[in-house]
């Protein structure tokens, strides 16, 4: 609220419930702003900031869908009104049927209208959403007004992180450890990437996780090498790596973890040798990950020290670097996509990317190689803190990573 524009309401809805065929519908997911903004998880609620309301009442306000008996027997208890002010803080709270009549009278005071669309770098919405919706309507409805975006605002919030929220994230990286290490004592030959990946769901929900924070990769063999792989019905060979990038969620927030790890519970030499590589390049890379870094210069850097460690390998040699397109280089070969992403609420959470890096900024780091000639494709990723001063904390600190380590464990 401290924001936004003088005279200027933001409105933020839930998300809908998305059908799949007949009545069958996907699980409810909460859009992450109003969730951050309000707690409210549950569908059909609307939140509605006027810093500069006439009156005190009419500064935060929440709508909810009305419950009652009946919905109480089919559906679950929902919230109240004395019950979403518990969860949100927030005194005003009316019944959604109230929103519209309540809604053109804040029109009436108001000079500019936040509107909450989605840029991240990463969208692409081919659904309509319920966000989409209103503004839709919104626009039609009150042309008078002016309009403003909600989310470089939302973008810069969320993506410095409290101490509440660092306390929930990991605590989802603490379960996903337990997954992990669950896997290294059951991971043998011949077991199938879907058994890998049902271990990791019984541990996930037994330790109060809703589950996989994202679709989980559980990429054996040369399935490595295809950076989404999410088919996970493919047998585990012996000799074969194992590329996981699999991670829990805990209360919304999510966790981002990769490891690669032998089926047959040792590395060769050469698969070593690249996993050594693989890690040397995330050890160096989270030493840069500072206040005032911006992220761009980041990734050209990140990139020097991937090309020297493929010269080592044998992968690429100095006429590749030297004859190498700008725009392309080298490394990109092995290495094609980005080192680290901004992680929170969502796995792939909001962050300007064009202005400098802050501290308790969470960022996942996450180098690979991928040799499909050789039959497999290493990545390895860690959760970290941007901290004011030094290197940033690392929320997986825990969760096995040396080569050795994961031999050991697996070979107990």
């Amino acid at each position: 609220m401290a924001e936004m524009k003088p005279n200027s309401v933001a409105v933020f809805n839930s998300n809908d419930i998305y059908p799949v065929s007949a009545d069958s519908t996907l699980p409810f997911a909460q859009h992450r702003d109003i969730f951050y903004l309000s707690g409210v998880d549950q569908e059909e609620s609307v939140l509605l900031l006027f810093p500069d309301a006439p009156y005190e009442h009419q500064r935060e306000m929440l709508f909810l869908r009305e419950t009652n008996d009946h919905i109480a027997v089919w559906e679950g208890e929902k919230l109240t009104k004395e019950r979403a002010f518990q969860v949100s803080g927030i005194r005003t709270v009316y019944w959604l049927q109230d929103f519209h009549k309540i809604l053109n009278e804040m029109m009436t005071y108001a000079d500019t209208m936040y509107i909450n669309t989605n840029e991240h770098y990463r969208a692409t919405v081919e659904t309509e959403t319920r966000e989409a919706r209103f503004v839709k309507w919104w626009k039609e409805r009150y042309p008078a007004h002016n309009v403003a975006k909600s989310n470089p605002i939302l973008q810069r919030l969320r993506s410095v992180k409290e101490s509440e929220e660092i306390d929930l994230i990991q605590h989802a990286c603490d379960i996903t450890e337990k997954g992990f290490r669950r896997l290294l004592g059951f991971v043998k030959p011949n077991v199938t990437e879907y058994e890998i990946e049902a271990e990791l769901a019984h541990e996930f929900i037994r330790n109060r996780s809703k589950g996989f924070a994202y679709t989980p990769i559980i990429a054996s063999g040369n399935n490595a090498n295809v950076l989404h792989y999410i088919e996970n019905n493919q047998q585990c060979k012996e000799g074969d790596l194992i590329l996981l990038d699999v991670a829990a969620e805990y209360a919304n927030y999510s966790s981002d973890m990769t490891r690669t790890i032998p089926v047959s519970g040792r590395f060769t030499d050469r698969q070593k040798a690249v996993y050594n590589a693989v890690l040397k390049v995330k050890n160096e890379a989270t030493k840069m990950l500072t206040p005032g870094t911006l992220w761009k210069q980041y990734h050209v850097e990140v990139g020097k020290i991937m090309t020297s460690e493929l010269l080592g390998l044998g992968l690429i040699d100095k006429a590749d670097v030297q004859n190498e397109n700008p725009e392309w280089p080298a490394y990109k070969k092995y290495f094609m996509h980005g080192t680290s992403h901004h992680l929170g609420l969502d796995t792939h959470d909001y962050g300007l990317l064009h202005e400098p890096m802050k501290a308790n900024m969470v960022f996942t780091v996450e180098p690979g190689i991928y040799i499909p000639a050789e039959k497999f494709g290493i990545r390895l990723e860690d959760n970290v803190v941007v901290q004011e001063k030094g290197e940033p904390f690392n929320l997986m600190r825990n969760i096995p990573l040396e080569a050795d380590e994961i031999e050991t464990l697996m070979n107990e």
